[in-house]
This record gives structure tokens, sequence and C-alpha cells, in this order.
């Protein structure tokens, strides 16, 4: 397992992950949008309870972004951090972006590219879904990796 950590953009909250990341992908829809500024994020998976906050826990917020998800940001800041959702209880979701090396973890799809921005052309071959992918951890009874 690699070491990996990361930040807000204060440096209020830092985290680091108890496992290595999986499922990496970019997300192009609407709250992303709105909640990064940015025409797509990129998020990655860990399973639950790796992702563990080691300074600033007070500052890290949650909002309800949806019906079934939470976003946490830092409080200070604003930096958009994690997404935690209902609907997939054995993973979490952080934005990679915000990793001390992000180089480290690539994205190997789109997800609600139906969503994206007309202007935006990430220019890669990645893999395109309209909304989630199939068998995406967690939505059809799918295992996270172990570790």
């Amino acid at each position: 397992m690699a070491e990996h950590e990361g930040r807000c953009l204060c440096a209020a909250v830092r985290y680091r992950l108890e496992g290595d990341p999986f499922d990496c992908g970019w997300c192009h829809c609407r709250t992303c949008q709105l909640s990064s500024g940015a025409p797509a994020m990129a998020f990655a998976s860990v399973r639950a309870g790796q992702w563990i906050v080691t300074q600033g826990e007070e500052q890290v917020r949650r909002m309800r972004s949806s019906s079934f998800a939470e976003r946490l940001f830092c409080g200070c800041c604003g930096t958009p951090l994690a997404i935690d959702y209902d609907i997939q209880p054995e993973t979490f979701d952080f934005s990679v972006l915000t990793l001390d090396d992000p180089a480290l973890v690539r994205p190997g799809f789109h997800i609600f590219w139906s969503s994206r921005v007309a202007w935006f052309d990430p220019g890669d071959e990645l893999p395109k879904y309209d909304r989630f992918r199939p068998n995406t951890v967690g939505l059809e009874g799918t295992e996270p990796p172990d570790g």
C-alpha cells in the first residue's frame, strides 16, 4: 500500500488513507460542477473507515447535496473533500486533487457524461457513462477490494 495523505487549501484539515484508493474517475454531474466551480471533479474510493482526518476534524462540514449523499468540505476555506453516499455504505469517495500527490491516483473513466458542459472536452479515450458505471462498487452488491 502506498502512503496517501491530503489536505484542504488552507491546510486546516489534513487526512490520510488507510487503504489503497480504487475506482478513480471523473464526475460531470451538475452537483459536482456547482460544488467545485469546475466542469468535473476527480474522485476515488476507499473502503469505509479508511479516510481518516488527522487534523482539523472540527473544521470538516457536511452538507446534504442529494437524496442519497452528503458532501464534506473545509469550513474555513470551502475545499470540497469527499462525498459520503448513503447508497454505498461499504465505500467512501474523496476528491483526488486534495491528495498531497494527486498524480499517484489516475482516473480511469467518466461518469454523468450526459451532464457534461458542452465546451469541455477532456481529450482522453477513457470510458464514458451517462450516469453511474455498471457494477459500481456498492451500487449493485459489488464488494470493495480487500485492503
